[in-house]
Formats: C-alpha cells, structure tokens, sequence
C-alpha cells in the first residue's frame, strides 16, 4: 500500500523572518458551506429547496486590499571624488553582509566611456548611507593600486551559498564576443544561440560571467554563458529551493516571423535586425540552469501590462527580495516612456520567481523635474536593503539627461528610493476589514507587527492552531488591540506576550482592522 504524500499545502515554512503582503500568497481565501434550519452541512448533497438553506463563510477575508506606497527621494549617496569618477559612479549591486553593506559599481560615463576609461569598481559602508573606497590593490591608476578598482569589466553581484568557496560571489553581464567566440559556442550549444543576436564586424553579443572568492579578486569565465541578446542589466541569484541558477533578462513581446530572410550580406541582414528591433517591446525573461556556466535562452515571464499605452517598454528588471524574507520575490522594472524619453519605476510581486503580478498602485519613483540630477530618467538596480533605523531603501541611478540624449556631456549619480520604517506595500482596510493568514511555521513564538491606524482605527490578533481552533488565550477577546504607528510593536494578548506555541508548530493568524494599514509581521523566539 502506497503512502500518500503531500507536496504542497500548510502550514507553509517561512525562509526568512518576516511576511510582508506583496501578494495574497499568505492570505487565506477562505472557505463556505450551506446549512440546513438545525444547522446541518447540506452542501451539495441536500435535498432543501431554493429558500432552505443558509450560507455560511469561514475565514473569507473581506473590506481590506493591497497599495503600494511611493517612496521618497533621496542622493547622491555617492560623490564623484576620484579621477576615475568623472560623469558620476554607478551602483550596479548592494548586498549586505552580516552589519557591512558592500556595492559594486562602475565609473566612467560621458567622456571617460568614449576614451574607454570604464572600470568596475567596490564600496563599504556600515550604514549603507556613508561610503567608503577601500583600496583593494588590484589595478592600477596613475602608477598605484591603492584604489577602489577591480577591473574593467563588471556585473550583477550575488552570492552563492551552494559554491565553494573559491567561487562564493559570481556576476553576470552582457559583454560583446568576438566571431570566433561565437562560431566556437554555436558548434558546442547550438540550442544556446539567440536567432536574433545583433552582429557586426568585431563583435557578437552575449552573456559573460565571472567568480570570486571575496567579492574583490575576480576570474572571468573566458567562454559565454549564453548567446543571446539582453543589452540591460541583468540580474542573477541562486534559488535554494529549486537549487538551481535562475537569472533575469531582457526578453521581447514579438511575434513570429513568417518568412526567414535568406541573403547574408550586412545589408540584408540589417534590414533583417530592424525588422524586430523596431517593432519588439521591450519585456522579461527568465532562465534556469543547474550549471552557472551554461545558461538556457530565456522564456518571456513579464510584458508590458495592456493598461499602459503602447510607448511604454520594460527596461530594466531589478529583482530582489524583501529584506529578511528571501522568499518574497520582487521586481522594480524601470518602464521607458518613447514618448517623452522618461523613465518611472514600478514594482512586482512573485511568490515563486516565475509567476509575477503588478502590486496596485502608482509608480513608486518617477523622473524627477527638468534641471534635477536624476531629471533625465532613472534605472533601480537591486537590491532592496534595509537600513539600521529600519528603512528599506532602493538603490537607482539617475542621469540628468534623457535615456537616449547625446550622452558625452551626460552626468549620472546614484540615490535611495526610501520608504521610512520599512513601509512599502500596505494591506489595509479603509474602513472595518477582517482576514486570516495561510498556516506557516514561524520562526519564533513572538509576533512583532509593524502597522498605522487611523486615530479612531484599531487591530485585534488571534493565534490559531492548525484546526482553526483558537490557541487559549490568544483568542480575539484576549487582544489588547493595537493603534496608531506601531513600528515591531510586539503583539500580547493579556496575560500573554507569545502565540503559544512550540518550536516546529503551525500557527493561522486572523485579523481584525478598522481604518488601518499591516506592512509587516515578524517572528522572533
């Protein structure tokens, strides 16, 4: 006799500490039936007439909804200070290790880039706010390597707990190979080799990658690992429960072509080019391998939602987590407006990686006003940190003209979109609302919550046990309710300051709100 075996379901285990309501994935939907006068489950299988039966809801959740709230601006947060820095740094990645926020970027934009002076450079802060140039001893500038320079190449940063330790940090990037790099790839991965990659004489275009035992001594990876063509930032990490690379690239919302253009001359296959190119919205895609070095063409995920007009393009993908809760996929796509040359940055929501949603609400972060240093257009780049007084901050990059303004004399700096206190999506209740969490397996037996209510709002808790069944004590009636800004306010009931349960437990959260807004719970033993 076969054992039979669930795959999914509750309670759900949390990989991080923290759930925020980027989406209804934590929501319970909720469940009904028909009763009969004595109270009796007639669902379905009873006999009562059209007038016999009454509806009854269990934990249905009702009158709240989700918002994502704008964020504020706020930069530089780096200076140009350095020869090298002429036209402005850019961060390309923040990741914060332990209580060190680390960022790698490049310089050399306007001038320097047309002279080819572009380096990949590293920062240090302890706060994420003041930045450091360590000198790092690796290239060398002005007959010295006492400098902050890695080299002149560059990416995306992450780190890969399923490495050794010779290769913890990888990049990855777009880079240009030559045709013998690319004849070579097409003989050893024909099924690796976007159709539509832009050639010219010198180069092809591709994806490059690179390890790192520190983060600061880089080896790159001499052979490509895709051909395809992705002319943005991409962004990698390695998924722990898929246990596998998964990266997100440039894609494009295009159709099939009917009939393949035969010639080979560079003018055909100009034509050829332009003939996607101008056509194609810019969208994303996504790519999985168990091999860094061998990445698989990616599969669109993401387009240009049908409620925006037509002009408007997805440029960028900026995926991240939500600070301790690397579970909670998010996206800040930068949207390209073709018909201003503006740029606005949205947000997205996944529960998986690979099925992503719009969170409601405006563009957290627009082009800023004619004049401004990021008044040009701006491009988010992860990842979302959190900040000692508990912030959560996004780091972007603006320029001062528009994306496709003649760039020689262009400057860029890098700034913050903050949201004070961590509070960047809301599920809230405008009026009375009431809902119940999924199951999960907290990490700790305390409840910490982070919400605002109105002066005349409130919110009640109660912890249930994997029945449904309120846990003693911590019943609705028990609540010492909670109002007005609550930032990890722990949640007691009288008598008591736990969920009353044991380590390993489930526990359902239900909710009661009035004129308030939850951005966070947290757990801690």
């Amino acid at each position: 006799m076969c054992a039979e075996v669930y795959s999914v379901g509750e309670p759900y285990r949390l990989s991080g500490h923290r759930i925020v309501f980027t989406n209804w994935y934590y929501v319970r939907p909720g469940t009904f039936g028909w009763y009969d006068e004595k109270g009796q489950c007639v669902t379905v299988r009873g006999a009562q007439g059209p007038l016999e039966a009454r509806m009854k809801s269990f934990d249905c959740p009702w009158g709240i909804r989700l918002s994502v709230k704008n964020a504020l601006r706020s930069g530089p947060i780096l200076k140009a200070e350095r020869p090298w820095e002429e036209g402005g740094a850019a961060i390309i990645t923040i990741i914060k290790e332990g209580s060190l926020y680390r960022a790698w970027g490049n310089t050399g934009w306007g001038d320097l880039k047309e002279r080819g002076e572009r380096y990949f450079c590293y920062f240090e802060s302890k706060d994420g706010i003041h930045w450091e140039r360590p000198n790092c001893g690796v290239v060398e500038y002005g007959g010295n390597r006492n400098n902050n320079l890695l080299d002149n190449k560059g990416g995306t940063v992450f780190i890969d707990p399923s490495a050794p330790v010779s290769e913890r940090y990888k990049w990855i990037s777009i880079d240009h190979f030559t045709r013998e790099e690319y004849e070579e790839y097409c003989q050893r991965r024909p099924d690796a080799v976007d159709p539509r990659y832009r050639i010219t004489d010198k180069y092809f275009l591709g994806v490059r990658g690179a390890v790192s035992p520190d983060g600061i001594h880089w080896t790159i990876l001499p052979e490509p690992l895709v051909m395809m063509y992705s002319d943005t930032q991409i962004v990698a990490y390695y998924d722990t429960f898929l246990k596998k690379y998964v990266a997100y690239f440039r894609d494009w919302m295009i159709g099939k072509q009917r009939e393949e253009a035969t010639d080979d001359t560079p003018e055909e296959k100009a034509i050829k080019w332009q003939r996607w190119i101008s056509i194609g919205r810019r969208a994303i895609g996504r790519g999985e391998t168990s091999d860094f070095r061998n990445f698989p063409l990616s599969e669109l995920i993401v387009e240009p939602s049908p409620e925006w007009p037509p002009y408007q393009v997805l440029y960028t993908n900026c995926k991240t987590t939500i600070p301790g809760a690397p579970d909670h996929h998010l996206m800040f796509p930068a949207v390209w407006d073709t018909a201003d040359d503006t740029t606005h940055i949205r947000v997205l929501s996944s529960h998986d990686g690979k099925i992503w949603n719009y969170i409601p609400g405006a563009p957290i972060l627009v082009t800023a006003s004619f004049g401004e240093w990021d008044g040009g257009c701006v491009f988010a780049s992860p990842n979302l940190i959190e900040l000692p007084n508990g912030d959560f901050a996004l780091p972007y990059n603006g320029f001062n003209v528009p994306h496709k303004y003649p760039r020689r004399r262009a400057r860029r700096a890098c700034g913050y979109a903050l949201w004070p206190k961590g509070r960047l999506v809301a599920l809230e209740a405008p009026e009375k609302g009431e809902f119940s969490t999924v199951a999960v397996i907290p990490p700790g037996d305390k409840l910490l919550i982070n919400a605002v209510t109105k002066r005349a709002g409130y919110i009640l808790v109660e912890a249930a046990d994997l029945a449904g069944k309120p846990i003693p004590g911590r019943e609705f009636e028990n609540a010492v309710p909670i109002f007005g800004d609550q930032h990890k306010t722990l949640v007691v009931w009288k008598g008591h300051n736990n969920l009353g349960i044991e380590a390993g437990e489930g526990v359902i959260l239900r909710f009661k709100l009035e004129k308030a807004s939850i951005y966070a719970l947290e757990f801690e033993k």
